[in-house]
């Protein structure tokens, strides 16, 4: 489904229910959560008093008391910066009116801006495949458009899936479209490619950057990063959590999905036990309680929140029978895939670790060939506009 469907076919129907309308805020911004009465050093009374959340909207500051809080205020408003250290280059912030960040409506509402123009496209996830796609819809329309796609390492099979074998077939299809993209050569792909500074220029953008190890220099119109996430913890100070250093996920939680451990998007079945904090009633769920993790699915997401509820209402057991089976991708190894994967299966066996279909015999098979026999014939159909399948960059 696509941001809108659910919109209209769940959340607002949802929202309209009479236990919810009236208590809907629209429009507000937490701006602090504490307890009443107390900071986060205070110990005494601590489980007992109720948690204050402050928020403020068009007529002011306000606050609401609660026996408790979830925290499902995602990650999409603190996307990642440009540069490979986490920072802004220079540049970045005075070149902003010409770079957008996740995915921007390039083939519809933001047309305008992209056609007939020169775009480089920053990231290694879904996010940067839908947008790549997406500007080559508008190739087709505006034959001059121009796609430059960076990504920060040079081997790109992690990042194209495991195409036939993935269980969510809309991400498979999203690396396989991407893969035929590369091999017709509508795709400038630049790998290993880091961005050093962006100058604006009269006529654009200016990227100084490192490219295979060589600094290069390349002049674009515009910037799409699509680099992933981050969490915004700002108004959590006066609570006691628990996060993982690096992944900023909870400590038991951040072992599961770490990108450094795991290459694949595969998640064991979790809830409360891998959501609990310090605080006593507070729990983060969705894409911000992944931290940093570029992994997370929406089908997640709703068994987090049916667990955390259910301890809520004091029905324990049910919060720790965790049974969701979440979807392989189809390449799921210890270390980063190598190139020479892309070698195996018609032409030998794959190497050790590699569970993925074969990349030949899916070539082959979105070509309407009979393929090696690695599997069924799969029909690739164009990706979906703003389809991300819940997964962050």
């Amino acid at each position: 489904s696509t941001g809108g469907e659910i919109v209209r076919s769940y959340l607002q129907p949802l929202a309209a229910l009479a236990g919810i309308a009236p208590n809907l805020k629209l429009g507000a911004t937490v701006t602090a959560i504490t307890r009443e009465g107390r900071d986060k050093l205070a110990d005494e009374g601590r489980a007992e008093a109720p948690f204050v959340v402050r928020y403020r909207d068009s007529s002011g500051e306000h606050r609401v008391a609660a026996r408790a809080v979830i925290d499902a205020s995602g990650t999409w408003t603190r996307p990642n910066p440009i540069g490979v250290d986490g920072l802004t280059v220079p540049g970045e912030t005075e070149a902003a009116d010409r770079i957008a960040y996740g995915i921007p409506d390039v083939a519809g509402t933001e047309r305008a801006a992209y056609a007939g123009k020169r775009t480089l496209v920053i990231g290694g996830g879904h996010s940067a495949i839908n947008v790549a796609l997406a500007l080559m819809q508008l190739q087709e329309e505006a034959p001059k458009t121009e796609i430059f796609w960076a990504l920060r390492r040079a081997g790109v099979e992690r990042l194209l899936g495991g195409g036939l074998n993935d269980k969510l077939p809309e991400r498979g299809a999203l690396g396989l479209a991407a893969r035929q993209a590369m091999q017709e050569g509508r795709l400038n792909m630049l790998a290993p490619f880091s961005v050093g500074r962006i100058e604006t220029t009269a006529d654009g953008l200016a990227v100084e950057a490192s490219h295979g190890g060589k600094p290069t220099r390349l002049e674009v119109d515009r910037i799409v990063v699509a680099t992933g996430f981050r969490p915004d913890l700002s108004f959590l100070d006066e609570l006691r959590i628990a996060l993982d250093p690096a992944v900023e996920a909870t400590p038991a939680l951040a072992p599961l999905i770490d990108p450094n451990l795991h290459s694949c998007g595969t998640v064991p079945p979790h809830g409360i036990a891998e959501l609990l904090h310090p605080e006593p009633g507070f729990t983060i769920v969705g894409s911000k309680s992944y931290g940093r993790a570029p992994t997370f699915l929406m089908a997640t997401g709703y068994e987090q929140v049916r667990s955390v509820v259910a301890d809520i209402a004091g029905d324990h057991e049910a919060a720790r029978d965790v049974r969701l089976v979440l979807p392989e991708t189809g390449v799921c190894n210890s270390d980063p895939l190598p190139q020479a994967a892309a070698s195996g299966c018609c032409g030998g066996p794959a190497p050790a670790g590699v569970d993925a279909c074969c990349i030949k015999d899916a070539d082959a098979k979105a070509a309407g060939e009979s393929g090696c026999g690695c599997g069924s014939t799969v029909v690739i159909e164009p990706a979906s506009k703003s389809s991300c399948c819940g997964a962050a960059a």
